[in-house]
């Protein structure tokens, strides 16, 4: 069986076994360069990595139209479940949440986090076990050397990484980033999208990993 990655722009991903989808990060509407609209996206799952507009997004709207369960920090879920959101599976840094289609573990990022000036929680990255393969989303982070100990302990065969600089890693960075996690294939993240923001991943060339750059609304069949 493959595993279906769908990239939503930014760092926004839509993730299916072909019976259960969890979507990352869905930044959809104001996102100048996303294809898809809410309405278009089917889930089983919402789960974020921080708060951040640009990560947030149609969360609450995605949420309820799919009757889906957000995962994400403490304060991120007690947010939505204000919003009226009652699927809720809050967690934290090293946390692990079973899912119907395997697990999301929390691992630390170095970045903020808030939405509307509202403190929600740490940012994390995010372990997505699904079809027996692990996907690790950074979020958006600077570089630290646990990623080897993490690359070690989750063991991803695929990493979506930020290299836009500026609030997060450049592509130098990054490829530091990609060595340390060893995934089998990097997919470059949060660029392009706004002008403040690196326009190309000529910068991003880990040695010895696939990097599969992705198109907002491209879908890629993963079979490993």
């Amino acid at each position: 069986m493959s595993l279906s990655i769908t990239f939503l722009g930014q760092s926004g991903f839509r993730l299916s076994d072909g019976t259960h989808a969890i979507v990352i990060d869905p930044f959809l509407s104001g996102n100048p360069v996303a294809k898809h609209k809410p309405g278009d996206i089917t889930c089983d799952y919402v789960a974020l990595t921080h708060g951040h507009q640009d990560h947030f997004g149609d969360t609450i709207e995605l949420a309820k139209a799919n009757n889906a369960t957000v995962i994400g920090s403490f304060e991120i879920c007690n947010y939505v479940n204000e919003k009226g959101i009652e699927k809720i599976e809050p967690g934290n840094v090293g946390g692990t949440i079973k899912t119907s289609f395997g697990w999301v573990a929390f691992t630390q990022a170095f970045h903020s986090s808030s939405f509307q000036g509202a403190y929600m929680g740490m940012p994390m990255g995010l372990m997505v076990n699904i079809d027996g393969r692990t996907f690790y989303h950074t979020g958006d982070t600077g570089l630290f050397s646990d990623m080897k100990l993490l690359s070690e302990i989750y063991k991803p065969e695929i990493a979506a990484i930020p290299i836009g600089d500026r609030f997060t890693m450049d592509g130098a960075l990054a490829t530091r980033a990609a060595e340390f996690i060893k995934p089998k294939v990097a997919i470059p993240i949060h660029y392009k999208t706004m002008d403040l923001l690196a326009q190309d991943a000529s910068a991003f060339r880990p040695s010895g990993i696939t990097v599969k750059e992705l198109q907002p609304g491209e879908t890629w069949e993963y079979s490993g």
